[in-house]
């Protein structure tokens, strides 16, 4: 399994709990809607699988590394094999979207003609190769979370995280978005993605994992396609 959670508890202080007993299995391959109402705890266990939060109780283990157990120094090296989609989408101002879809590439010490070709390819993919040149607040809120998703799937990871990647969308754009996911997913890449948005869950019909009051409601476990 990518990511497995054992009886894993989430909270802060002496705050209400936010995540409870929570049981999770994401094999390979897999496609997995993460939803629930706003306040269910989506983001908190996102964060909990790469690493930003860690549990109060139980075990998160992220391809067979206990997170736990992970020093800090290590957390770099673990999430370059994950893509990440935020919220606010985390963009760098004054990056073009070439430049931001490339940051992944750079960091790893790529040559720079390798990064250009393969980022100008990922770009027409996500339907923005006559944008490459514009900075984010050109950029529209689609363009930029398809800015986003580009940078996120650049080095090919085996698992991909979203989080409501179609809440500043219309409804037209997000099902693009969707289909972006995907196509990703066919090539091989697990997805795991968060939304409030009942209506695309079920206009798609992937498997769904359902958080209520921090407690995960429905466990359909992910399997390869």
């Amino acid at each position: 399994m990518l990511v497995a959670f054992n009886h894993v508890h989430l909270r802060y202080g002496q705050d209400r709990p936010v995540l409870t007993d929570i049981h999770l299995s994401v094999a390979p391959g897999s496609f997995h809607f993460l939803t629930g109402p706003s306040g269910a705890g989506k983001s908190s266990l996102l964060r909990l699988i790469y690493g930003s939060e860690r549990p109060s109780e139980g075990h998160v283990t992220l391809f067979g590394q206990d997170m736990a157990r992970l020093h800090r120094s290590e957390l770099p090296a673990m999430r370059r094999r994950l893509g990440i989609v935020f919220q606010d989408f985390r963009l760098i101002p004054h990056m073009t979207a070439l430049e931001n879809a490339a940051l992944p590439l750079r960091l790893a010490g790529a040559e720079e003609n390798q990064v250009r070709a393969h980022v100008a390819e990922l770009l027409d993919w996500v339907g923005l190769g006559n944008r490459a040149q514009a900075l984010p607040s050109e950029l529209s809120g689609g363009e930029q979370q398809r800015v986003a998703i580009a940078r996120a799937v650049i080095n090919k990871p085996r698992l991909l995280l979203a989080d409501e990647p179609t809440g500043n969308v219309d409804d037209e754009s997000a099902l693009k978005l969707l289909h972006l996911f995907l196509e990703l997913n066919k090539m091989g890449t697990a997805v795991l993605l968060a939304t409030h948005q009942q209506v695309l869950v079920d206009r798609l019909g992937k498997p769904e994992l359902r958080l209520r009051q921090g407690r995960l409601i429905s466990t359909t476990v992910a399997e390869a396609a």
